[in-house]
């Protein structure tokens, strides 16, 4: 156990957990958010700056004959952890990459539709609009009720707005705005018999999920390692389905487009050498996974199970405290728990009149506050816009329960101000 000597409005800061060394978390912070990116355990960031090294002390040798089969190795490694054939995944930067290279490799006509809902990503959400005003497509925006019930809702929602008209369906299999494990894989088994392809934007679901890409059965998913996999900044995945390579492009064209090699698929010879650049984070990305498996007795299987143990405690702990203290918003419950997985979420008051987004350096003025008063790092997410707005918590394993009570009583104190 650890306690930060740095008082917060005079009130020391919570224990963080035994296993808090492993990264090197500023402990003068109470680390909410490792869902928006990530965080490193210290032996990979150590594992990454060898093969830094490594590079720098001769890179011809390193780019040209050691690389491709460092790559391989890493490649496979990810390719197990994640449910597939290592030939068909490739190493991207992030998942918003992976959703660009799909988006940007596809003939979409005027007319065709892309289908996507209001919970999906921002960053996923503009390059949509950007293929879709450039080729004429049409966006369709599923409605999907929230708070929601079940899972059905979900389901029925995004099926009652495809049409013959619609070619891809992008969807989140967990959402970054409101926290929600959606049911990506009965999705996409509808959507297959039905001809219609879909992009799964994974970006969380790598570390929280015990992920089968494959099984999901969708023609695309990409996912972030460098989230709850813990892997360095800048590593991520793109699986595309056999069937539906030779669609694929990378978003920049390189040596692979006119390789004479025969050994391997030309998505492997494409994907794998972009031009220069640090591949350290992709080839040190086995260590994290490694690293994290081993910090408890059951590995990656109690690693999930702990995380989402203490997501949804934190987050009834949080919910009970603030709807005790009068705030309004907090006992409502976004959807069941079996759609939550080490994110969750909690409803706060709408934002006051005239308390607007700026100036703020988190885009809520209540985020700077509690960074700046309670040394709390945690986002506030508008949804589905503002005026109303909820807290997104995350954990992992070197959160402790003391931290979210630390948050709730920071939030009671702020919205009492």
């Amino acid at each position: 156990m650890s306690t930060a000597e740095t008082p917060a409005r005079g009130e020391p800061l919570p224990r963080r957990s035994d296993l808090a060394h492993h990264w090197g978390l500023d402990p003068s912070v109470v680390f909410l958010n490792h869902g928006s990116f990530g965080a490193t355990p210290l032996v990979a960031l150590e594992r990454q700056q060898e093969f830094r090294a490594r590079m720098e002390a001769e890179p011809i040798r390193f780019v040209v004959t050691q690389l491709e089969g460092l790559l391989d190795e890493a490649r496979a490694f990810v390719a197990a952890f994640v449910g597939c054939n290592p030939d068909d995944l490739a190493f991207v930067h992030n998942a918003t990459m992976g959703v660009n290279t799909i988006l940007r490799s596809l003939d979409f006509a005027p007319g065709d539709e892309i289908v996507t809902s209001a919970h999906e990503y921002n960053a996923c959400n503009n390059v949509i609009d950007y293929v879709a005003q450039r080729t004429g497509a049409r966006v369709v925006r599923a409605e999907i009720p929230f708070p929601m019930t079940s899972e059905d809702e979900v389901v029925g929602a995004i099926l009652s707005v495809v049409t013959p008209r619609t070619r891809l369906v992008l969807l989140s299999h967990i959402t970054s705005p409101t926290a929600l494990v959606l049911p990506v894989e009965r999705i996409v088994r509808e959507l297959n018999e039905r001809g219609i392809d879909t992009l799964v934007d994974g970006a969380h679901a790598p570390g929280m999920l015990d992920l089968n890409v494959e099984r999901i059965g969708a023609a695309y998913y990409t996912g972030n390692l460098h989230k709850w996999a813990c892997a360095p900044k800048g590593s991520a995945f793109l699986w595309v389905r056999r069937d539906r390579q030779h669609l694929i492009r990378p978003l920049i064209i390189s040596h692979g487009a006119n390789s004479p090699r025969t050994d391997r698929s030309r998505f492997r010879l494409e994907m794998d050498f972009l031009g220069t650049m640090d591949f350290s984070a992709w080839l040190a990305t086995p260590e994290a996974i490694r690293a994290v498996g081993a910090m408890v007795p059951g590995g990656w299987p109690e690693v999930r199970h702990r995380n989402r143990d203490l997501a949804l405690a934190s987050r009834d702990l949080i919910s009970r405290e603030l709807a005790a203290a009068g705030v309004p918003n907090a006992d409502v419950r976004a959807a069941p728990d079996s759609m939550v997985g080490s994110m969750a979420i909690v409803g706060l008051p709408d934002r006051a009149p005239g308390e607007t987004p700026q100036p703020s350096r988190y885009h809520d003025p209540l985020h700077d506050r509690l960074i700046d008063r309670w040394h709390v790092q945690v986002p506030i997410v508008p949804f589905p816009a503002p005026p109303r707005r909820w807290l997104r918590i995350s954990a992992h394993l070197y959160n402790t329960l003391d931290q979210y009570a630390h948050l709730a009583r920071a939030l009671i104190a702020e919205c009492r101000s």
